[in-house]
């Protein structure tokens, strides 16, 4: 059980960890606008990935793709609301690290949780990456119910993990910046990763 368990966690973390929309995304606005008031983004990519989870676990991952026009239409929402956000972040005032106050933010920033929540659940890569972990191990191969519980509780914790170290990497950026000039350059780069991601996740579909 237990080297099945980190067999499974091993597939996990690259997989579900590398670079793509969501993880570039909280990277990005922690670059731009700190750890803290990202952290409504953070929860609705957290909850949205997770919903993602629960449609591979459940099999309705074959239901959904069977209706593309609408989910292509979700995904066309979803790629808009990184293009804004991209652009919220590449223009994100810089201050050598400060970072805005929280009326500034909350009026300014394009922090949505349900904004977040719609792009996690839409996001090509998460269902790639969670269909190919959750589909290729086992923890408990003789029992059905225990496998999906463990693998379900296993896999949402590195989904809380992992995003939550890509905000926290881009808030490490703003802490460390106290040149205006430098931080704008980091916010451009990561707002071009940001929609680079996007193509990148689509360009297979």
């Amino acid at each position: 059980m237990v080297q099945n368990l980190v067999l499974l966690l091993l597939a996990a973390l690259p997989l579900m960890g590398s670079p793509g929309p969501a993880t570039l995304s909280l990277a990005s606005l922690g670059s731009a606008f700190g750890f803290t008031y990202s952290v409504r983004y953070l929860l609705g990519i957290i909850l949205g990935t997770n919903f993602v989870l629960l449609i591979v676990a459940t099999g309705l991952t074959a239901v959904i793709t069977a209706q593309p026009t609408i989910f292509a239409g979700l995904q066309l929402l979803a790629g808009t609301y990184i293009l804004y956000l991209a652009y919220r972040i590449a223009t994100a005032p810089t201050s050598g690290g400060a970072k805005p106050q929280p009326m500034e933010t909350a009026s300014r920033s394009p922090l949505s949780f349900w904004g977040a929540l719609g792009l996690a659940t839409t996001n090509p890569k998460a269902y790639a990456a969670i269909g190919a972990v959750y589909g290729s191990h086992s923890i408990f191969p003789a029992n059905f119910t225990l496998d999906v519980t463990v693998k379900i509780l296993t896999l949402g914790s590195v989904i809380v993990v992992v995003n939550t170290i890509w905000l926290a990497f881009g808030a490490a950026f703003s802490r460390h910046l106290q040149s205006p000039r430098i931080g704008r350059a980091i916010n451009v780069t990561f707002a071009v990763m940001l929609i680079a991601s996007v193509g990148i996740a689509v360009w297979p579909n």
